[in-house]
């Protein structure tokens, strides 16, 4: 018998972890038979029909226990409802270098390898699509998927084209356009912990399913439809997840593949991705391929923008339906634009999919557009950060797509970066080759929608107060690495006086805890933190008015501080908390409460697509950044970047600061180092990764990040928890726009195409030294009327 020691939730034991943080983890402390170790056995190409698979040698070799296939599992799934295009193993079709065909449970990790190698495969190879633009102008199939409609092309996942006020009026009326073309490749998360997942089916019909996964909750309906399992007897436990980043929002074959192949053996089966799977696996960064067109007044005021782009999407769906919205919809603040268009074009390829990353969907514009401002600047000889201020779209408003914006200290984030970095002496006034460069954006703090359609609550907790003192707070939310479980502890603390180190937190159960929807979009804090808001003040009503009873005091002259019951204006009149919980308890029955938060349905539009983009609140963010430009090799050494964030409130400055400096971290990455890229056929094998390791994908140590400096902005949201909003992706969002308008102010070139690697910023200084652009990355102002 093997007992789950390090994925499992040890009852009645609280471990190093939780006693710093007051999570307590526990599960029903059960033993296991020995563990079966599971291996997926994934297609060597890019795009081919399955033919044959003969698996019976594979299951003869001694240690294995089974083998699954497609055709075992033959429902399709997909974290948006309207698009379940993918199988957790391939039934007919493999669709990129790395999908799933097979899969082995065995006796141990070697076995399960061999065992591999033992199952035989024909395959019919079939043409890949690895450029979008190939893809979307196939005009016959063979398609990466098909049709969904006689006529449509089966390479196209999403088409979205939205248009809001006159935009041709107002490129008429602007006396600047400024145009170009822009590329942001992609990126990929690397998590330092890969993916990994157990599946525990136990006679009677309960599945239990351990994963490392950001959504528990959605996970779990999934694994009950694909798997056909009563809901009511799944279980999905996550444990506290080393990195996320968005890789892990959606499910991923493995957990599919554990359940089945403990439901087929009756023992636990572990299947943990090799660094190599969890590149194939990917859901990144996609590559976005942009051109804008941006007007402009003399005076530097916006008048019109028009933007096409065309996605990478892979080869599924996964979040690219809302990824084509979010790469138009987020655009709109924190400047006023009177007229806006976008036309979106998300294809399939045949690579591995992409999906959220931090900042999803809206940090590749942001780029594109943050350099088309500075861009104008220059043209019309406006300081940046000035034309920044003057397009400025302020608070309690609704941008150009019409959603609302309460909050609003972008305004506040300029004004600190441009102090801290000493911005007035510098920019444009530095040595040939150093420079500094500003950018700003925006983020949702939560999407306003859940994934499926439903009126239930986005987010719920549940509080249970003991006799002793202790609180214990049930939390579904996914705690991976953000401070999730440190928020709602402070919650309690502050509603119920009660210390720190008496507050337990018990999550990611599905068993046991309230509906939470995950962690992505930056939602957790606003949505989590006012469920557990509502729950405390329930059960601090009920303390009051008992201990008011007791002491002949109105409710509202009971406080609850530093462990205490008070009596305000006599602080001398006080009990312990202890004493207080029981009396409430005495006259009320055992003492608990729940809370949820749904949220608001004003903050959007009445047209197709309104609602994808649309917030209760969003954040601000405006960043400057310093380089340093070597000519001879075109090596960027970042010096420093100036973070300035409007995250609300800041419940714990230290844990916002360290979001700010992580996504800071993030954007400097993908600007310098990072890109998730394939070989082509005439590079060997076409679809094959080009650097699916640590040691190959370029991402900085800590030698090679820059000084990162937080400026917390507290803007004061009405309708966050004590006035916060989110931290933990917004600010990314500037560093590359920012690093590449440094990159201009050091040497007089634009970086239009990421990321900014030493041939090719040595590339656009040889161009620039001969008068000349590549074709491919042209951006041009074009005076319309004269700029004056």
């Amino acid at each position: 018998m093997q007992r789950l020691s390090t994925i499992g939730r040890p009852m009645r034991k609280v471990d190093g972890l939780a006693k710093a943080t007051g999570r307590a983890r526990y599960t029903d402390d059960i033993r296991l038979p020995g563990m079966l170790h599971g291996k997926i056995l994934r297609s060597p190409h890019p795009h081919a029909r399955i033919v044959a698979i003969d698996t019976s040698r594979a299951e003869a070799l001694p240690g294995v226990h089974a083998v699954v296939t497609g055709r075992d599992m033959p429902t399709t799934y997909g974290i948006i409802p309207w698009t379940p295009d993918e199988y957790p193993l391939c039934v007919d079709r493999v669709r990129y270098v790395g999908d799933g065909v097979a899969a082995v449970a065995a006796v141990d990790e070697d076995t399960a390898i061999a065992a591999l190698d033992l199952i035989d495969v024909t395959y019919e190879e079939l043409p890949a699509y690895l450029d979008p633009h190939e893809a979307i102008a196939a005009e016959a199939g063979p398609y990466i998927h098909e049709p969904r409609k006689p006529g449509w092309n089966g390479n196209v996942t999403k088409v979205v084209k939205l248009e809001f006020g006159e935009v041709e009026d107002g490129f008429a009326e602007a006396d600047l356009v400024v145009e170009g073309d822009y590329l942001f490749e992609g990126t990929t998360h690397t998590p330092i912990e890969p993916h990994c997942a157990i599946g525990l089916a136990e006679g009677d019909g309960k599945l239990t399913v351990w994963s490392a996964t950001q959504v528990p909750h959605y996970l779990h309906r999934e694994l009950a439809r694909v798997l056909e399992v009563d809901p009511a007897r799944g279980r999905v436990i996550q444990p506290p997840v080393g990195g996320a980043f968005g890789g892990k929002s959606e499910p991923f074959d493995l957990e599919f593949c554990v359940a089945k192949l403990s439901m087929m053996t009756g023992r636990p089966v572990k299947i943990l991705y090799t660094r190599e799977e969890v590149f194939y696996a990917h859901r990144g960064r996609h590559p976005f391929h942009m051109r804008y067109r941006t007007g402009a007044t003399r005076d530097g005021l916006l008048t019109s923008v028009d933007a096409e782009i065309v996605l990478d999407g892979g080869a599924y769906a996964s979040f690219g339906l809302v990824t084509t919205y979010y790469s138009g919809q987020l655009l709109t603040a924190p400047y006023r634009m009177p007229a806006y268009r976008f036309h979106s074009t998300r294809a399939y390829t045949n690579k591995p999919a992409c999906g959220p990353k931090r900042g999803h969907g809206s940090v590749q514009p942001r780029f594109a557009f943050e350099v088309q401002l500075d861009r104008i600047a220059e043209a019309l000889s406006i300081d940046p950060i000035e034309l920044r201020r003057r397009n400025f779209i302020g608070p309690n408003t609704r941008t150009v797509n019409d959603l609302r914006v309460t909050s609003n200290g972008f305004l506040e984030c300029l004004d600190a970066v441009e102090q801290a970095s000493d911005w007035k002496r510098k920019h444009g006034k530095l040595p040939y080759g150093r420079g500094v460069g500003v950018a700003g954006s925006t983020y949702i703090t939560g999407t306003n929608y859940p994934i499926y359609p439903n009126d239930m609550p986005q987010s719920g907790i549940q509080l249970q107060v003991d006799r002793s003192g202790r609180v214990s707070v049930f939390s579904g939310a996914s705690e991976i690495g953000q401070g999730v479980d440190s928020m709602v502890t402070y919650i309690v603390a502050e509603e119920l006086g009660v210390p720190l180190d008496h507050i337990r937190v018990l999550a990611g159960d599905t068993d046991f805890t309230p509906v939470d929807l995950g962690a992505y979009s930056s939602r957790v804090t606003f949505m989590l933190g006012n469920a557990c808001i509502e729950a405390a003040k329930r059960i601090k009503v009920m303390v009051q008015d008992a201990v008011g009873e007791a002491w002949d005091a109105k409710p509202g002259e009971v406080l609850l501080a530093g462990g205490w019951a008070v009596r305000a204006g006599d602080t001398s009149v006080k009990m312990p908390l202890r004493e207080a919980f029981n009396l409430a308890e005495a006259k009320f029955g055992t003492l608990g409460a729940t809370g949820s938060y749904n949220t608001p349905k004003d903050v959007h539009g009445d047209y197709r697509g309104a609602t994808i983009g649309a917030s209760p609140a969003y954040s601000f963010t405006a960043h400057v950044a310093e380089v340093e430009v070597d000519p001879e090799t075109g090596f960027v050494t970042v010096e420093k970047i100036w973070i300035a964030h409007d995250c609300g409130r800041a419940l714990n400055p230290v844990l916002v600061a360290g979001q700010m400096e992580g996504s800071a971290y993030m954007g400097f990455a993908e600007a310098l180092m990072e890109e998730q890229i394939f070989k082509t056929a005439d590079q060997g094998r076409a679809g094959l990764h080009n650097a699916p390791s640590l040691l190959d994908y370029r991402i900085p140590t800590s030698l090679d990040t820059p000084e990162l400096e937080s400026l917390i902005i507290e803007s004061i949201d009405p309708e966050g928890p004590y006035g916060a909003k989110e931290a933990g992706e917004g600010p990314l969002h500037p560093s590359i726009p920012a690093i590449a308008n440094a990159i201009h102010d050091a040497v007089g070139v634009r970086m239009d195409a990421l990321p900014f690697s030493p041939p090719r910023v040595w590339r656009a200084l040889r161009e620039a030294e001969e008068g000349r652009r590549a074709p491919a990355r042209t951006a041009r102002a074009v005076a319309v009327g004269g700029a004056r």
